[in-house]
């Protein structure tokens, strides 16, 4: 058994956790922004395929405690690192720190690479080159008061980049995180789907792939590609698992729109690249305007931050004329907002049945849940 641990963003790691049991890891374990876990190789393989949710999934290959800076010279210098990667391979280390009385991050990051080239060179006589932009192995270093734990990343690329160049606008939503907000909105396959603020369409994106099966990882390439240890015939079984599961592209009940026409473009030109344009309608719309396109469905929208609407003003419009135009078309449906913006709640002449925190990247954001009741401003019990 290995051990792991796949970070995620805050507020997700009770579903991220369900998932990695259900795959079969071992010792699951959610902490603050990720869960730590144990399996094979196979499965680690899966979870970077499989996972909507983890960002990474980082091997742990040393925990030990610490006194001196030294002390960590030497807990990394004697890892048999030419074991696991080639030193023709690139690194880049990476350090987080809380808690810790030492001086200088940067000092410690600096010392991890010196302690890894040097056990390279004492092994082989050449030491690795550092690549600070796309490198091939991504050291990262934990430390948290006297405790120091040392990963090799397993996934190269963010796992919120699902391998196709994406065209985004002000104030996108990371995949991971759109994936999230459906898992704690309830859909599913069937349910009618509404992005009316869709932006790049990161929802509508998700979204399909679910609906369709289509693994997030299924078109791109890993790390753990490039580990001595890579087993390519046990890759090749899961990816042609994997697409062998997906459904043939159709029209699915996903709708998006938005006010401005660059958005739908760029909508419009994510979905075609992702060979999914035929899954979904998409409408440029107000959002204060359009009907609900079912009698009952799931919203789902990234509501606008103050640099993407422009001054406060219009926020302040926005706010309760979304509440009446919500109580007016979208009685049966249930809405779910994102926004790092508290002056909402306010402003919506709505009371949220649920408010979620959820963190994209550093901004505390909430996600809130009304159930549209017509002419009420109560949500259903």
């Amino acid at each position: 058994m290995t051990d792991f641990f796949a970070p995620c963003p805050r507020g997700l790691e009770k579903i991220l956790e369900s998932d990695l049991d259900a795959m079969g890891a071992k010792d699951v374990k959610a902490t603050e922004g990720g869960v730590a876990f144990s399996g094979d190789w196979t499965l680690c393989y899966r979870a970077n395929l499989e996972s909507r949710i983890a960002s990474r999934i980082l091997w742990r290959v040393k925990e030990t405690t610490f006194r001196a800076e030294q002390d960590i010279y030497k807990a990394v210098h004697e890892l048999s690192w030419h074991r696991w990667f080639d030193v023709s391979s690139t690194i880049k280390v990476s350090t987080t720190a809380i808690r810790c009385e030492l001086k200088s991050v940067d000092f410690v990051t600096l010392l991890v690479k010196d302690a890894v080239c040097d056990r390279f060179r004492e092994h082989c006589g050449e030491r690795p080159s550092v690549d600070t932009f796309a490198p091939d192995m991504r050291i990262n270093v934990f430390i948290e008061e006297d405790r120091l734990m040392l990963y090799l990343d397993t996934s190269g690329e963010a796992l919120f980049k699902r391998g196709i160049r994406l065209h985004t606008n002000i104030a996108p939503i990371r995949e991971n995180l759109a994936a999230g907000i459906l898992r704690i909105a309830g859909w599913k396959p069937g349910i009618p789907l509404l992005d009316p603020m869709c932006g790049s369409g990161t929802f509508l994106i998700e979204a399909a792939q679910i609906a369709l099966n289509i693994m997030p990882g299924i078109s791109r390439r890993f790390a753990f590609e490039k580990l001595l240890n890579f087993n390519q015939s046990l890759w090749q079984k899961l990816k042609d698992g994997a697409i062998a599961a997906q459904l043939p592209v159709q029209a699915l009940d996903i709708y998006g729109s938005d006010l401005y026409g660059d958005a739908m473009k760029t909508a419009s030109r994510n979905l075609q690249e992702t060979g999914l344009l035929d899954c979904v309608s998409l409408k440029q719309a107000n959002i204060l305007e359009i009907s609900a396109p079912r009698d009952s469905g799931i919203m789902v929208a990234n509501l606008p931050y103050g640099e993407r609407m422009g001054e406060l003003e219009e926020l302040e419009e926005l706010y309760p004329r979304l509440g009446d135009a919500l109580k007016k078309k979208f009685s049966g449906w249930t809405a779910y907002l994102f926004t790092a913006d508290k002056a909402i709640l306010k402003m919506m002449r709505l009371s949220p049945s649920k408010r979620t925190p959820l963190f994209n990247g550093a901004i505390e954001c909430r996600l809130l849940e009304y159930r549209i009741v017509s002419g009420s401003n109560r949500p259903s019990k």
